[in-house]
Order: C-alpha cells, then structure tokens, then sequence
C-alpha cells in the first residue's frame, strides 16, 4: 500500500510529482503530499484525500521554483487519515523531508528515545519517526544516514528522503516493500511501481533490500547495506504507457474485464508448442519439475488465492497430485508440512504482497522448489522463486483485478498440463487437444464478454438488494468466490458463496422471496447435483440467475435468468464463467455510486501484513 515517487532534474518538479502521483492513486488514495527542494529551503504541502485535492493545494500556492522533491500517496495504516497525518513528514526544524512506504513494527519504542531527546511528534504516524530518526543519524551524508537508519528499523519499508542541504538529490532505501530508480538523460526518479516514472523514461533499476540508493539529476549511486558502492542491471519497460491509461472507458475496471482475451492471449501464446505441447521450458518449467514430487502448495491472497483453488482442481483431477491451496497469511504460521519433495506455487499480480512473499520464503527455507506466477516484471516475488512465469496482462490499475485473475488462470492451466504430462495421467495426444482448446480460449473469452450488456440488464434488477449469494460446484464452486469478492469490494453488497451441497447445511436458512441467488453449472460431473441445490433454492423464493454452458436441457422454471457461455473444456469454464460475475459487480457498483477504480479502504498492492 500507499505510493511513493520522487523527481530530479531540469523541470519543475510539482508537475512531475503530481502526475506520477495520480498514477500511483491506485496504491493508496485517502491522503496525499509532496515536499520540495526551494531556494527558501524545504517547502510541505499536503492534505487529507485525493490527489486532486493536493493538486489544488498546490496551484493555490502558486508557482513554486524547485527541481527536485518527493510525493505520497496513502493508504492509512498508523493514524487516521487527516492532514497531519499525510505524508510526507518532516525534522523538527524543517530541513529533512521524508515518506514511507510500510509498517515500522519498533515505532514506539524509537518514539520513546526520540521523546526523551526532546522530540516533539506532531502525528499519530510510526512514519514520523523515521523522519526525526534520520534528523539524528544525519552528519551531511544522506548514506551513511540512511545506512544507519535502517540498522535501527524492525519491520517493512521504503523510504525516500530530501534534504535542504543537498539541493538536487534524493536518498532511498527498501525492505519487503517495492521500490525502483526510473533512469533517464539529466533526470531520475523514484517510484513505487513503473507507470509513476513512464513520463520520464522506460528504463529502471530496481532496488534491492537492504541497499541504499543516492539519486541526483547526472548520477545514481547504489550501496550495499555495508555502505560499498554496487552495480545493478539497468531494465526497460516493455509495454506502452497507454496501457496504463483508460482508453475512452468509464473506468480502468471495465477497460480491464475488455482486455481480458489479450491478457490470456499473450500469456499463453509463447508457451504451447507448434506441435500443441505446453512449453514452461523458457522459465525452467518441464516435466521433472512435477516427476517425483509429493504435494503441491498453491499460497495466494485474494483473487490470487481463489485462482488457485481453480488450480487446485485442474492440478488434481488432470494429474492426480495432491494439491493445498493455502491463503498466504495463514501458510506461514501454520507450521506447514512442505519439504523439499514439494511444490510450492506463489500467485501474486504485483509480486509484492507481503504475506505470499513471506510464504514464499518460509517454502524456501523448508526445501521447497518454487514457482512464482506474477504480472509485475523483477518484483519481488519474481526475483526470489526458483522459477518466475509471467502473466502478460499488462499494467492492471484497478484494484479490483480482472485480466491478472484471468491471466493467472491460463498459466495454471499450463501448469496443470505439464504436470499430467510428466505423471502420465494424460497421454500426448489428450494434452495436444487441451492445448488447443486453451488456444481458443481467448476467441472463448471475446464470445463471453458479449453477455455485459445481458448483466447489466440484471444488476439495474438487483443493484438494491442488501444480500446476494453465490453457489456452485466443483470447480464453478472455485468461481463464485472470486464471484463474491468481486460484489464485497466493488459494491459493498453483503455476499457469501457456498458450495451448491452445503446449502442444506445452514446457508438454506438465508433464503427468503426475492433474494438474488447466482448460481454457476458448467462442471459437467456435478451439474445434476447443482440443478437439484438451485431447485431448493427456488423452492424458498430465491430469485436465481445461472450461468451455464453446454447443451443442458433447461427447466424453463428452473431459473429466473439464464447466461449461456460457449462450450469449453470443463476445467476451462472457469475462465468463461468468471466474466458475467465481473460484469455483474461492475454495473452493481456503478448503480450504487461506488468509487469503481478505488474502492474503499482497498488498495492494489497489499504489501503490509
């Protein structure tokens, strides 16, 4: 959570920082501040809400001459949010300026020495001391500041710093939190993620922990922890800014749930063989990898954890390994039996949630081979797995995921087959007929999306209803989950998605006339055992909306509404099946005035526990 970016150079730096700034809205958007370097010294403006109210913030105070300065947008974590507690904070005297991304876990105590020095706080922030901490530690090297800074911090960060004294230059560190140098001709910033520095350059260093960077307009410099002088890999951006940017949509939401075939389609496109095989060999993915293995842990968070559960199914009934799916902050502390016969997949669309980059690291240090699946290019999931597949959504700004979700289950779907190609519970020419089914899913997907305006029709129904349900089975049950998180933090509906059979098992009690019930029938195996749970429902008075696929012969009273999706492979419906519930949430939201792109209190990357 919450978006850093910095600039120094020839322009003027407010401009620069406001536009990277509403790039990064996404991170964080209940306050937002900058601090500038100026011939009058360090100048603090910021303010409770959106960047936009920042900006206005700004133009009232009329031109301000600086090159250089440090942004933030926030996502509140210590103190509630207010202009106080806006970052950035700022020395007791004013000539150090600071902001943060993370938890500082030892704040109080810090707060206490620093108090008992004679510090006054004026915030309820634990960023705040880090920025009186600096104060202490700086002698006129912002390095060695830096450097002793982080010796004292327990807990996940990264940091950007200005000073008055060193006009021109900004001083970074990091841990467990993302954070990259954009470097540029005469120009460099700092960023949270890379659509912040696009304005300015395609090329990035990114920042390791533990390592302290100084930025000035001609010059980067990267240290060690140990304060010696290092050398990084200079990367380019492969995609175009206008990605990033909504292309006549309302929202980033609903351009993104439009992008969904492309994002599927370039995910795959590069991993299936001439010869309609699946091809992980370029990630160092092959069939030894799933050979003797034992288990397979798949550990995610969010949409990330129920594109797993999908993964989950299509691993076990395609290739008969026996397969945890595990929500990431509960994996770690769960004492988890995972050893080096095992598996472990780490799902993650920005590669920097903290607790799946924890998981990750706990699989590691049990034995576990590695498999990281991420949209984010050198985050920090990528960089620690064993092996990193890449999801080619392309820049996802909404918070609420769409293409990544769709896009992480296609690489899962590779996987799957791979792993029944190495175990032999499918022969070759099973695998070639999936591969080519999974080609034409994207054609799938395009047929799919033509049911939105079908979905909007149902939401201007339903958009007033205080509780909605989800059912279905096997794998459809896998679905409505993602289902009912979408309509949660999208519409702020109340939502519970249950498996079809567990209806009878209480859940049945919540079923009066006129309750919106979405049921999901597309797993062929289960879909007569589905059809008699959504009976049950109509049988109380649940208004039923179901989606289905096939040529099923269908009760014209077995539903109020019917969703028909083109016929695919069945553990492929998850991928089909998914978008009506997109939609859904989508129009629902809209209808109810919901912030769609920003929902409240969510932010896009979870990167604090």
């Amino acid at each position: 959570m919450c978006g850093i970016v910095g600039f120094t150079g020839a322009k003027q730096a407010a401009p620069v920082l406001l536009k990277g700034l509403y790039t990064l809205e996404y991170r964080g958007y209940d306050s937002a501040g900058l601090s500038l370097q100026t011939a009058g010294g360090i100048r603090t403006i910021k303010t409770k809400g959106r960047v936009e109210e920042l900006e206005s913030k700004v133009n009232a105070a009329g031109e301000i001459e600086s090159c250089c300065g440090i942004g933030h947008t926030r996502w509140a974590t210590h103190g509630a949010p207010s202009d106080r507690n806006s970052h950035p904070h700022n020395s007791m005297d004013g000539t150090i300026s600071l902001v943060h991304n993370g938890i500082i876990e030892n704040y109080l105590e810090l707060k206490t020495m620093l108090q008992a020095e004679g510090v006054v706080f004026k915030s309820d922030t634990d960023t705040e001391v880090v920025a009186h901490l600096f104060a202490k530690c700086y002698h006129g090297d912002g390095v060695a500041a830096m450097l002793d800074v982080a010796k004292q911090l327990r807990g996940s960060y990264a940091l950007a710093v200005i000073t008055a004294d060193h006009k021109n230059e900004m001083i970074c560190t990091r841990r467990d939190n993302p954070l990259i140098v954009g470097v540029g001709e005469g120009e460099n910033m700092i960023a949270s993620d890379i659509p912040a520095i696009m304005a300015i350059t395609k090329r990035f260093i990114v920042v390791g922990d533990g390592e302290v960077v100084r930025v000035r307009p001609e010059a980067i410099e990267v240290y060690d922890k140990h304060g010696a002088r290092i050398e990084k890999e200079i990367q380019t951006v492969n995609w175009d800014i206008q990605g990033a940017m909504k292309g006549g949509y309302d929202h980033f939401m609903i351009k993104e749930i439009m992008e969904q075939p492309k994002a599927v389609r370039d995910s795959i496109a590069s991993r299936i063989t001439a010869d309609d095989l699946p091809d992980l060999m370029s990630e160092g993915v092959g069939a030894e990898l799933f050979r003797d293995i034992r288990n397979i842990h798949i550990v995610a968070c969010g949409s990330a954890y129920y594109a797993g559960l999908a993964g989950k199914v299509a691993f076990e009934r395609l290739a008969k390994i026996p397969v945890m799916a595990n929500v990431a902050s509960e994996f770690r502390y769960s004492d988890p039996i995972i050893d080096k016969h095992d598996v472990c997949v780490v799902i993650s669309q920005s590669g920097e949630t903290a607790d799946t980059v924890a998981a990750l690291r706990e699989a590691k240090a049990r034995g576990a081979t590695t498999v990281a699946i991420v949209n984010v290019l050198a985050s920090t999931a990528a960089r620690e797995a064993d092996h990193v597949i890449y999801t080619w959504a392309g820049p996802e700004i909404a918070v609420a995921t769409t293409k990544a979700y769709s896009a992480q289950l296609s690489v899962l779907y590779l996987l799957a087959l791979t792993a029944a190609g190495a175990r032999g519970t499918l022969t070759p020419d099973e695998i070639r007929y999936y591969c080519r089914q999974l080609k034409r899913l994207p054609d799938e997907i395009e047929q799919t999306l033509l049911c939105g305006d079908r979905m909007k029709e149902l939401a201007q129904l339903y958009y007033s209803s205080d509780d909605a349900y989800f059912i279905g089975r096997g794998i459809d049950y896998m679905t409505v989950q993602e289902g009912s998180l979408k309509l949660k933090e999208i519409a702020y509906v109340h939502s519970e998605a249950y498996a079809g059979g567990e209806l009878k098992h209480g859940p049945i009690s919540l079923i009066e006339d006129g309750t919106p019930v979405i049921a999901l029938a597309c797993d062929p195996e289960l879909y007569e055992k589905q059809i008699s749970n959504i009976k049950t429902v109509k049988a109380r008075g649940g208004r039923v909306i179901l989606i289905t696929n096939g040529d099923y012969a269908i009760d014209p009273d077995l539903c109020d509404h019917l969703i028909k999706l083109p016929a695919c492979p069945w553990f492929m419906t998850a991928s089909l099946s998914v978008i009506p519930l997109q939609f859904l949430a989508y129009y629902v939201g809209v209808l109810r005035g919901c912030d769609i792109d920003k929902p409240r209190n969510l932010a896009k990357s979870v990167t604090v526990e």
